[in-house]
C-alpha cells in the first residue's frame, strides 16, 4: 500500500526508473513519445491510444486546453533510465489516473518497437509530497537542471530532456508546464536562473547518494 495520499491542490515529487536500471530512453523518438503521452494523457475524460490515435489523422484534432487536467505539470525531466516529474494533483485521483496512463501507455509503445515484453519500470512509481514552499523551489531547480547532475550537457546522442529551456522560454513549443507557481516568486527569468543554479548547487553539496528528496526536506 502506498504510504503517499494524494490531496487536491497538493505537490509531489514523483518519479521512478527502469527495471534493472535499464535505459528507458534510446532514442529522441522515445523521448518526444513519452512527452507525448505526459501531455495527451492528462484530461479527465479518456483519449484512447497514442497509437489508436495516429490513425485518424482526418479527424479534427480534439483541443486539450478547454478539458479539465489531471494533473498540473509543474517541471519535468528525462533522463536515459528515469524520470523526475513535479505536479500538482487538479482532480480527485488524478495523478493515480495520470501515471497509470502514463506508465501503461508507454511501456506498450516501448515493447512493440523493442519487440520485448514484460515490465519496464522498476515497480510502481514514487511520490513524495512537497510541504513547504522552499521544497518546491528547490526541487523544482534539481528537476529542470538534472542534466547537470548527471552531466548529460555534452551527451550526444541527447538522451535528456527538462523544462528548463521552457522556464527560460528558449523553447517555443511544446510548452504544457504551469510555470507560474514558481516564476512569479522571482522578479525575472534572470533572478530565477540565478536561483536555481545556486539551489542546485548547495543541494548536491548536501545530497546523499540514493534520495535527493530527503536532503530537501532537510532544509
Amino acid at each position: 500500500m502506498r504510504k503517499t495520499s494524494f490531496i487536491e491542490g497538493g505537490f509531489y515529487h514523483i518519479y521512478n526508473r527502469g527495471v534493472d536500471k535499464r535505459q528507458i530512453f534510446t532514442n529522441t523518438r522515445d523521448i518526444d513519445r513519452f512527452l507525448q503521452a505526459v501531455d495527451e494523457f492528462n484530461v479527465i475524460e479518456p483519449i484512447g491510444s497514442i497509437y489508436e490515435n495516429s490513425f485518424r489523422k482526418n479527424q479534427p484534432k480534439r483541443s486539450r486546453t478547454k478539458q479539465k487536467k489531471l494533473v498540473n505539470i509543474i517541471c519535468y525531466c528525462l533522463n536515459p533510465n528515469h524520470y523526475h516529474l513535479l505536479l500538482e494533483q487538479a482532480a480527485e485521483r488524478g495523478i493515480e489516473k495520470f501515471m497509470h496512463r502514463l506508465g501503461v501507455g508507454y511501456t506498450n509503445y516501448f515493447n512493440l518497437k523493442n519487440k520485448r515484453s514484460g515490465v519496464l519500470f522498476q515497480g510502481a512509481f514514487k511520490a513524495i509530497h512537497i510541504d513547504t514552499n522552499d521544497y518546491l523551489l528547490r526541487l523544482g531547480a534539481y528537476i529542470n537542471l538534472n542534466f547537470k547532475v548527471h552531466q548529460l550537457g555534452n551527451r550526444v546522442p541527447k538522451l535528456y530532456k527538462s523544462s528548463w529551456n521552457e522556464y527560460l522560454q528558449l523553447q517555443p513549443e511544446n510548452n504544457f508546464c504551469d510555470k507560474d507557481i514558481i516564476l512569479k516568486q522571482f522578479k525575472n527569468i534572470i533572478e530565477y536562473k540565478e536561483f536555481a543554479n545556486e539551489a542546485l548547487m548547495d543541494t548536491l553539496r548536501r545530497r546523499t547518494d540514493d534520495d535527493i528528496s530527503k536532503v530537501l526536506l532537510e532544509n
